[in-house]
C-alpha cells in the first residue's frame, strides 16, 4: 500500500515535469549576451559627440495636438507621431550638410545647417503659403529629392489633413533662405480663392521615392495612416475611425502611387505627377508607418515593402513597364517550425519602419523592420529579414512565383527586442566592413504607467476597435514605453549584435522617431541625426578615433540646369568587392523608412586596405530608362561619377 506522501509526490510528477520543461525551454531560448567587458571593448571602436541643432527663435513648444472631439480622450496617442529629419545637399555644394526637420512642438518644417559642417546660414521655416492651408493640418515628414531634374534638391513635405506639398528649389549661389523654395501642389487641388484648403484629407506617415517604372524619372509612393478624415480638427465631424483590428486592420487611408510625367526648371520650377492604380486596394489599405524599396532581382525595378501597424506587412514584386507602374503581392513561405507572425506578409505585429541594407555582407539586400518589442508590455519581435536567394536571378524566380525571398533571423542575431521601435538605418560607422544599425524607440512619455490599459485593449474584441470611444484614455501625463533611448546595434563578431547605445552616451530617453545618416563634413565617417517626439532633436557627430578606409560615391545623371552638378542617379546600385573577398551592396535611395531620410551618398567601409584598389560594379538607368552596367577598379576616398551611357568622374565644388 502506497503511503500518502508518496502518492502526493506521484501526483505532482506531471507538474514538476512541466515546470522543468518550461525552465529548460526558457534557458535554451535565451541567447548569450555580451559581457560588460565585451561591450566596453566594442564601444571603444566608436566615438560620437552630441551637438546642438540650431532652430529658429520664437517657435512655440507645445506637447500635445488639438484633435477631433472623438479622439480627445486619446489625444496623446493621436499625437505620438510627426517628428522627422532628413539630411541632404540643398545648396548644391556637393556635400550633404543641410537638414530638414519636422518639429511637432511647433508643427514647423525647418531647414538648418548640419552641426559640425562648414555650412553657415540662418535656419528658417518653410510654409506652404500661398497654397491654401487650414488649421487642422500638421507636417509629418520631409523628403529631399530632385523631382524636376534640374540638379537642385527640392523638399517634399507630407501632412496629416492635406495632400503633400513640393517645395521646389529655385537654385542659385546665395545662402539658403525661405525664398529659395517655391511651394507647389503634388496633387491637383481646388483653390476656393480664400486661402482655405478644401482638398483631400490625406493623413500620411510614409513616403517612398524611386523610379518605379524604369523610365528614367523618379516616382513617388504616398502611404496614408488614418482614413481620409478630420483627425486634427477640434471642430471636426463625428464618424472618424480607428483601426478595425489589432492584427489585420485594412481600413486605413490607402496607398497612392504617383508617376512622373513632366517638369520644368528655372525661376518658377514645377513638376507634374499622375496617380496610377499600381497596388490592389485589397492589400494596399493597411495602416502604413514605413515604406521602402530595393531591387532584388537585378532589373533595377525596385520592389516595395510597406510596414503596417496593426497587422500584415506587405511586400510587392515590381512588374512595371515604362509608363505603367504595377506591383504584385509576394509573401514568405511558412514551414512547420515557424510561427505565422514570423513569416513575411502573414504577421500580426505593429510595423513601424523598414530599412533595406546589406546586413550580412552577402551582396544582397536584407531588411530590418521595427515592431513593438517591450518586455512585459507587448513583446513582439523585430524582423530581420535575411535574403535567402542565391542570386538576383534566383530572387526573380521566387518573386514571379509570388514568394518573397526572406526569412526572419532577428532572435538568432540578438536583434529581436529593443523596445517600442521606430525608424532604423544601417551604416558602417567605423568603416571596418561591418554594418551597424541605429534604431529609434519609445512611444508616449508621462508619469503614469498605462501599459495595463494597452494590454487590455490588445485583447479586446476586434468589433470594438473601430470606434474611438471604446479605446482607453491616453492623455497628457500617461506613459506607455516613454523612457526608451535609441539603440545602437553593433556586431559582436560571432553572428550576434549588441546594443551599445548606453556605452556610447546615447541615453536621452525622450521618445524618438526619425533617424537620418550623412557624412556632413566629407571626411568619410558618417554622422546621424535623431528627431524626437515632443523634444529637442539630437545630432551625433562621428568622432571615431581610428576609422578604417572607405569608398564614398556621389552618383549623378545630367541635369537640365547648367549651374548644377547633376541630378541624383535614382536607383543606381553598387556592389563593392574588397581584396579579402567580401562583397557589399548599396543603392541610391530616394527616401524610405518611417520619418528619417538618409543622404544620397553611398559609403562603403573597407577596413585597412591602403592604396590597394577595389572592384566596383555599377548598374544604373539613364534618363531614357536604358539600363547600363560597368565594373571598374577604384581607390579609397570620395568619387563623384556622372552616369550616362558611361560612368565618368566629375569634379564637384
Amino acid at each position: 500500500m502506497v503511503s500518502q506522501p508518496v502518492g502526493i509526490l506521484r501526483r505532482l510528477i506531471p507538474v514538476f515535469t512541466v515546470i522543468g520543461l518550461l525552465i529548460a525551454t526558457y534557458l535554451l531560448a535565451r541567447l548569450p549576451q555580451a559581457s560588460p567587458t565585451d561591450r566596453a571593448r566594442l564601444a571603444a571602436r566608436f566615438g560620437f559627440t552630441e551637438l546642438p541643432i540650431i532652430l529658429p527663435d520664437g517657435l512655440p513648444e507645445r506637447s500635445v495636438r488639438a484633435v477631433n472631439p472623438e479622439y480627445e480622450h486619446i489625444r496623446s496617442w493621436v499625437s505620438s507621431v510627426g517628428a522627422a529629419v532628413a539630411i541632404n545637399d540643398l545648396d548644391g555644394g556637393g556635400v550633404a550638410n543641410d537638414m530638414c526637420l519636422v518639429d511637432p512642438r511647433s508643427d514647423s518644417v525647418i531647414v538648418t545647417p548640419a552641426p559640425g559642417s562648414a555650412n553657415v546660414y540662418q535656419p528658417f521655416v518653410l510654409t506652404p503659403t500661398p497654397l491654401p492651408t487650414h488649421r487642422a493640418m500638421a507636417p509629418m515628414g520631409c523628403v529631399p529629392g530632385d523631382f524636376n531634374e534640374d540638379g537642385w534638391t527640392d523638399l517634399l513635405v507630407y501632412y496629416w489633413g492635406r495632400t503633400p506639398v513640393l517645395f521646389m528649389n529655385r537654385g542659385g549661389q546665395a545662402p539658403l533662405a525661405t525664398g529659395r523654395f517655391r511651394p507647389t501642389e503634388l496633387v491637383p487641388t481646388r483653390d476656393r480663392g480664400d486661402g482655405v484648403y478644401d482638398g483631400q484629407l490625406w493623413n500620411t506617415n510614409a513616403v517612398a521615392v524611386a523610379d518605379f517604372d524604369g523610365d528614367g524619372h523618379v516616382d513617388i509612393g504616398v502611404f496614408n495612416y488614418f482614413p481620409d478624415s478630420q483627425v486634427l480638427d477640434p471642430e471636426g465631424r463625428a464618424g472618424v475611425q480607428m483601426n478595425h483590428s489589432m492584427s489585420r486592420a485594412r481600413n486605413a487611408g490607402g496607398a497612392h502611387i504617383l508617376r512622373w510625367t513632366s517638369a520644368q526648371g528655372g525661376s518658377e520650377p514645377s513638376v507634374t505627377y499622375t496617380e496610377q492604380v499600381a497596388i490592389d486596394p485589397a492589400v494596399g489599405s493597411g495602416w502604413t508607418l514605413g515604406a521602402a524599396s530595393a531591387d532584388l532581382d537585378g532589373d533595377l525595378l525596385p520592389e516595395l515593402y510597406l510596414a503596417n501597424d496593426f497587422g500584415n506587412d506587405r511586400f510587392f514584386h515590381n512588374r512595371s513597364v515604362a509608363g505603367e507602374i504595377r506591383f504584385e503581392l509576394a509573401e514568405g513561405e511558412r514551414d512547420a517550425f515557424t510561427p505565422k507572425s514570423l513569416v513575411l506578409g502573414h504577421d500580426s505585429f505593429k510595423g513601424m519602419s523598414i530599412e533595406f541594407g546589406d546586413l550580412h555582407g552577402s551582396g544582397r539586400f536584407d531588411a530590418f523592420v521595427s515592431n513593438i518589442t517591450t518586455s512585459w508590455g507587448l513583446e513582439e519581435s523585430t524582423f530581420v529579414w535575411r535574403n535567402i536567394a542565391s542570386s538576383p536571378q534566383a530572387a526573380g524566380e521566387m518573386l514571379r512565383a509570388g514568394r518573397a525571398p526572406y526569412e526572419n533571423e532577428a532572435a538568432d542575431r540578438n536583434l529581436a527586442w529593443s523596445g517600442w521601435g521606430w525608424d532604423t538605418k544601417m551604416a558602417d560607422f567605423d568603416n571596418d566592413g561591418e554594418v551597424e544599425v541605429v534604431q529609434t524607440n519609445g512611444f508616449i512619455k508621462g508619469s503614469l504607467n498605462r501599459w495595463a490599459w494597452l494590454q487590455e485593449l490588445a485583447m479586446a474584441n476586434d468589433l470594438m476597435l473601430r470606434n474611438p470611444q471604446m479605446w482607453p484614455n491616453s492623455r497628457p501625463g500617461d506613459d506607455v514605453a516613454g523612457s526608451q533611448p535609441i539603440a545602437f546595434w553593433a556586431a559582436e563578431g560571432n553572428g550576434r549584435y549588441t546594443d551599445l547605445g548606453a556605452a556610447l552616451g546615447m541615453t536621452d530617453d525622450t521618445p524618438s522617431r526619425g533617424v537620418a545618416i550623412a557624412d556632413v563634413d566629407g571626411n568619410g565617417s558618417q554622422d546621424f541625426a535623431v528627431a524626437r517626439q515632443w523634444g529637442q532633436p539630437s545630432f551625433y557627430r562621428n568622432t571615431t578615433a581610428r576609422p578604417g578606409d572607405f569608398l564614398g560615391l556621389r552618383l549623378y545623371r545630367p541635369a537640365t540646369s547648367p549651374d548644377a552638378i547633376g541630378t541624383p542617379a535614382y536607383g543606381a546600385q553598387v556592389r563593392v568587392r574588397t581584396p579579402d573577398g567580401r562583397t557589399r551592396v548599396a543603392q541610391l535611395d530616394g527616401g524610405g523608412g518611417h520619418s528619417g531620410k538618409r543622404s544620397f551618398d553611398l559609403v562603403f567601409g573597407l577596413g585597412e586596405i591602403g592604396e590597394q584598389p577595389v572592384s566596383v560594379e555599377l548598374a544604373w538607368r539613364d534618363l531614357d530608362g536604358v539600363l547600363h552596367t560597368r565594373t571598374q577598379q577604384m581607390t579609397r576616398g570620395w568619387h563623384s561619377l556622372m552616369l550616362t551611357d558611361q560612368a565618368r568622374e566629375v569634379k564637384v565644388p
